[in-house]
């Protein structure tokens, strides 16, 4: 796919806080902009000077009032927004920070409309509006806190 670039502009980047908690995930459904009333995970632009993971704990807690620990940067994705003549409107970089739970029941707050809890069973099977690649973001979640479960597990029998 050819796109055209408006001249001068840069992408934007954007953190998405991905938390899982056993077979479930946060999602929030957008109150603003992009992607108004989808389901998604809890994010947004990265301050100047913060951290990525820094910005990815502190826009949860923007959005659902919920404490969680960032363990690891583990994707990244490109939102692009086209007019009807292919130019490129609106670019943001999506990094993809697994986070551990560490306290607090999700609650909508900020820009988010609803907050909640849900189960990979459910994303798949309740016809709900996602944003970009939510299924597929969350799955590799779970690989990659499978695999760094299984290095626990892995190390204990060797110390045995």
């Amino acid at each position: 796919m050819s796109v055209m670039l408006e001249h001068g502009r840069t992408p934007v980047a954007a953190v998405i806080a991905v938390v899982l908690r056993g077979d479930a995930m946060i999602l929030v459904r957008r109150a603003n902009p992009p992607d108004a009333g989808l389901w998604g995970f809890p994010g947004g632009k990265i301050e100047f000077g913060e951290a990525t993971e820094q910005a990815a704990v502190r826009e949860l807690r923007e959005e659902t009032g919920v404490i969680a620990h960032a363990t690891e940067t583990f994707t990244a994705l490109d939102a692009m927004e086209t007019a009807a003549d292919g130019t490129v409107t609106r670019h943001f970089v999506l990094i993809g920070v697994l986070c551990r739970w560490f306290s607090g029941d999700p609650v909508a707050d900020d820009d988010a409309m609803e907050a909640r809890w849900f189960t990979f069973d459910e994303l798949s099977s309740s016809g709900i509006h996602m944003s970009l690649a939510v299924v597929e973001v969350a799955e590799k979640a779970r690989q990659v806190r499978d695999r760094a479960l299984q290095s626990c597990v892995s190390l204990r029998d060797v110390a045995g």
